[in-house]
Parts: C-alpha cells; sequence; structure tokens
C-alpha cells in the first residue's frame, strides 16, 4: 500500500475531497494539518487513515518532526502534497528532506515560484512574455517605464496570487509604490498587457501527457477585484478553446511538469499590443503548480459532468483516469458578491430566477473573501448569452 501525506487537508475546505478519492484507490492516505482533529468535518475524518496535528503549519521543524513520525511508523512516503499554492516550496522541501521522489523538489522552485524565471521557460515554448524589471530604485523604475510607457504593474516576483500587486498609472502614484513596498521583498515591475486571463487547467501524468483539460476565462482580473474590492466573476469554458490548449501543452513540456493538477494562467489580448501580438492572440502570464483555487474544482466538475478529485487521485495510483469522458458540458459561472454593495436582486430573487441552474451558493471563507468576494453563486449554463444575462443580473446595484 502506498503511503500519501496531505498537508493542510482540511483547507480548503473542499479539499477532503482528494483525500477521500486517495482512499477509494487504496492509498493509505495519512493528514498534517494544525486544525484540532475533533474539529474536523466526519468527511474528512473518513478519508484519512491517520491525522497528526501540528501547533503550526508555519513551523518547519514541527511538520518536519510530523512527516518523521508518520514514516517511523508507516514506512517509506511515497508521495507528499498540499495542492496549495502557499505550501508549494514547504512541500518541496519536505519531499526533498525525506527523499520523496514523486514531485518537485527545492531545487525546482525558482523556475515555478519566481515570475521573472517563469520567462525563460515561457520563451523555450515560444510564447511571448511581457518586458520586466526588477524593481531596485527610482530611477531604474523610471527608466523601464519611459520605454514601456504607463501604466505598469508591481508584485512580488515570489508572490501568491493577486497579494501585493500594484497598478501604477503616474508618477505620483509610481512614488507611493516606491514608499510604501514591503521591505526586504522583491519586486518584479512588467509592462500593462491589454487582456482577460485564460487559464489552461489540467491533470497531467507520470509522462508529461493531460489526462484532464479544462480552462476558466476572468472578465475582471484578480488584481482589479482585490485593489478595488470588487464583486469577482470567472467562469469555465464549455470547450477549451485550441490556442489556450495548444499554449497550455506547450508550457506543460518547457517546465518539465509530471504527475500534477496544475493552473497556468495567460493573457489573452483584447488590442494589437507591440511585442505580444495581435487582438485575441494568447500569450503568458504565470504559471500555477496546483490546482485553480476556491471552489473551482468543483466548477470543472459541474462544467464537464465529472469529478476532478478522482481523476487526479487516479493520477497518483494508477497514472491514468478510470472515467470516462461525459457527453455533456457547460459553462460553469462563478459570482462572488462583495458585502456592503445595493444590489438589485436579494438572495430570494437570484435563487427564485436561477435555482434550477444553480450548482451551488454560500458564504466564502474569510480568508479567501479578498479575492473571491463574500456571497457566492456558482450555476451552470448551455450557452454563453445565458451566462452573461445571469451576470448582468446578480451584479446590477441600485446606485
Amino acid at each position: 500500500m502506498k503511503n500519501f501525506i496531505f498537508i493542510s487537508p482540511n483547507f480548503p475546505t473542499n479539499y477532503w475531497q482528494f483525500c477521500r478519492e486517495l482512499k477509494n484507490n487504496g492509498l493509505n492516505v495519512l493528514g498534517i494539518g494544525d486544525q484540532p482533529y475533533d474539529e474536523l468535518s466526519q468527511e474528512l475524518k473518513d478519508s484519512l487513515n491517520e491525522y497528526y496535528k501540528v501547533g503550526s503549519l508555519e513551523n518547519y521543524d514541527e511538520v518536519y518532526r510530523a512527516v518523521a513520525f508518520l514514516t517511523f511508523k508507516h514506512g517509506r512516503i511515497d508521495w507528499l502534497e498540499s495542492n496549495n499554492e502557499y505550501w508549494l516550496e514547504r512541500d518541496a522541501r519536505l519531499r526533498t528532506d525525506f527523499h520523496i521522489t514523486s514531485g518537485f523538489q527545492t531545487s525546482d522552485m525558482p523556475r515555478i515560484k519566481y515570475k521573472s524565471k517563469m520567462k525563460e521557460y515561457y520563451e523555450q515554448a515560444g510564447i511571448p512574455t511581457a518586458r520586466y524589471y526588477i524593481v531596485e530604485d527610482l530611477k531604474g523604475c523610471q527608466a523601464f517605464i519611459r520605454k514601456v510607457s504607463y501604466p505598469v504593474v508591481a508584485k512580488p516576483d515570489n508572490g501568491v496570487g493577486a497579494s501585493d500587486t500594484w497598478k501604477i498609472e503616474d508618477e505620483a502614484q509610481l512614488q507611493n509604490f516606491m514608499e510604501k513596498r514591503m521591505e526586504g521583498v522583491t519586486y518584479i515591475m512588467e509592462e500593462f498587457i491589454h487582456a482577460e486571463v485564460n487559464s489552461y487547467d489540467a491533470i497531467i501524468d507520470s509522462k508529461g501527457n493531460p489526462i484532464f483539460e479544462t480552462g476558466n476565462v476572468s472578465p475582471i482580473s484578480i488584481m482589479d477585484i482585490v485593489n478595488n474590492n470588487d464583486n469577482s466573476i470567472y467562469y469555465i469554458v464549455k470547450k477549451l478553446p485550441a490556442d489556450t490548449k495548444k499554449q497550455g501543452r506547450a508550457t506543460v513540456k518547457s517546465f518539465g511538469v509530471k504527475s500534477r493538477f496544475v493552473h497556468f494562467e495567460f493573457f489573452r489580448l483584447t488590442e494589437d499590443q507591440e511585442g505580444m501580438g495581435k487582438k485575441g492572440d494568447v500569450v503568458a502570464l504565470e504559471v500555477n503548480m496546483r490546482p485553480c483555487g476556491g471552489f473551482s474544482p468543483d466548477m470543472m466538475n459541474f462544467a464537464n459532468s465529472t469529478n476532478v478529485y478522482k481523476i487526479w487521485a487516479d493520477m497518483i495510483a494508477y497514472d491514468k483516469s478510470t472515467l470516462t469522458s461525459a457527453d455533456e458540458h457547460f459553462f460553469c459561472g462563478f459570482a462572488g458578491l462583495r458585502d456592503g454593495k445595493n444590489f438589485v436582486m436579494s438572495h430570494e430573487d437570484i435563487m427564485k430566477k436561477y435555482g434550477a441552474n444553480m450548482k451551488m451558493t454560500g458564504r466564502m471563507p474569510d480568508a479567501l473573501a479578498g479575492a473571491m468576494g463574500n456571497q457566492i453563486y456558482i450555476a451552470n449554463f448551455s450557452t454563453q448569452k445565458q451566462l452573461d444575462k445571469f451576470y448582468a443580473d446578480v451584479l446590477a446595484t441600485k446606485d
């Protein structure tokens, strides 16, 4: 029996389903987390063979001792994973220290965590990337901006999501960024790309081949959602466009991805842009070597009439999917409404009109609400027109 350590299986709250499918496939599923066992959901308890509670997942020595204990008790660990961006480097360090070879090692981290390092691998795949400058001082920023013009975007070179991302449109905003940026953090500054974000989401086998593929579209960027305290919308596409699939597969090969669930973000240009391409072209944004966040895995299930938790666990256990592809596909739309806005439609109104389409509704956990909104609605639609009408209705305000 293979031993699988799942780091933080209780968060995000839907990740217990990865553990359930692993256990159903005959793996010995060992959880390490900081939530007391009695507070775990019954579904998660039933999905684990053993759970080791640590005082803090931030404390490497404590997590190291947990892995050592589970290794002593159960034997060699075959897999260790969290499927979580926040723990990506921690996972790699633990694999390296315990000689677990079934995933990324510490030496792999620069190319998959640092936005500046990603660019050469995109270039090897023939995919254009935005021009950039590693921020050193004000004069260097000004010289870069003279080349690319305002606006520019600045963010930590090694960052999670859209946290601490700055859209800089003039000299005053540049001065403000230079004064308020975090000390000791390396920032990358890039030319602004006029585009919407399209993703390539896939489960990749041990040979680097996809066994499941889909994607999403974000009409509003997460940067704008976070910085403007805006509502959040995105949707899983009914059919993955051929150009997104092509660029996604090329990126998998260039980065040497094997045995992973990945979420690669691309820009689809909304206008011609010098050095990047023509309107409609797909160009590079960044790679994320984990599933798309929040309830996206569930949305992939709804859109594709499938179970990505099982497909991923099948990849771990059998290096292939045991599910057959479904014939019925949908657009699956996410709407995260921000508290405090004066919406035209009440919750009751939305459910009355869209109840038949609704797949999930509820409150977003506070830890994710900054990027995802507070009150969420996830619904399936057969056509883009129906999806657009849904967004127009639920986002409308009286102001």
